[in-house]
């Protein structure tokens, strides 16, 4: 699934390809128009935001809400460039003055009036951006105290109603570099290393903004002993959802 740094960088590529163009929207899918993307054909786009995994393109009173899930995804081309996937597969279609942006597959794609966004159910409850410029630390630490204590800090850092943005990867990777069991309940956790979680979590997705993505993972996915403690690596699912988690047994403690 798209993590909230792939959300940030699509944004910025979006916004700097597309913002201020007056835009012609179609939908070769029937997926697309059953969302009333061609509501939008004519406007111009006029800014692009993201909400931890949302992201969200203004026309105005209108705003086109992506959400890419497991399989979607935004490509970009310059007029004239093939595209990767067929015309057919693309539920819509947003092209400007220099580029075309183009979507494909997800579980969200919907217009919203703008004057609904702050009471929109899906996007109401997010919790606060761990990627925002703005990042309020005491509320996000906050809204971790008043959560279920016996939770697993791995498990609750997937809770988009807790942290917006973080998804699988960032979860063990940020727990890795905090030195903090994954597993361990948030009751345990000092409010310090809890900080400690959510601010490398923060750092690292930053880095991946900036790197394009080319971040080397320390556990994830990880095969062979701990680079840290030459410890051993382990996996297994968390949470209701049973996502991986992954984690050094020797070193995170």
């Amino acid at each position: 699934m798209a993590e909230g740094d792939t959300i940030l960088r699509l944004r910025r590529r979006i916004a700097d390809a597309l913002v201020g163009d007056k835009i012609a929207v179609s939908a070769p899918n029937p997926r697309g128009r059953a969302a009333g993307v061609e509501r939008l054909d004519g406007r111009t786009l006029e800014r692009v935001d993201s909400r931890g995994k949302h992201l969200l393109l203004a026309f105005g009173d209108l705003v086109l809400h992506s959400h890419l899930g497991m399989s979607g995804g935004w490509h970009l081309y310059a007029h004239g460039v093939p595209w990767r996937r067929p015309r057919s597969a693309a539920w819509a279609v947003l092209a400007g003055e220099r580029a075309e942006a183009i979507q494909f597959g997800g579980p969200t794609l919907r217009v919203l009036p703008a004057s609904r966004l702050a009471i929109d159910p899906q996007l109401a409850r997010l919790g606060p951006d761990v990627l925002a410029d703005d990042l309020d630390r005491d509320r996000l630490l906050a809204g971790f105290r008043a959560a279920d204590q016996a939770r697993g800090i791995g498990d609750a850092l997937l809770d988009q109603h807790l942290v917006a943005g973080i998804g699988n990867i960032f979860k063990s990777e940020a727990c890795f570099a905090a030195r903090v069991d994954p597993w361990r309940p948030l009751g345990d956790l000092t409010d310090a290393d809890l900080a400690a979680v959510l601010e490398a979590a923060r750092a690292q997705m930053l880095d991946a903004v900036a790197t394009g993505g080319r971040h080397r993972f320390a556990v994830y996915k990880h095969r062979g002993p701990c680079t840290r403690c030459g410890g051993g690596i382990r996996s297994r699912g968390q949470g209701d959802a049973n996502r991986t988690t992954w984690w050094c047994e020797r070193c995170q403690v």
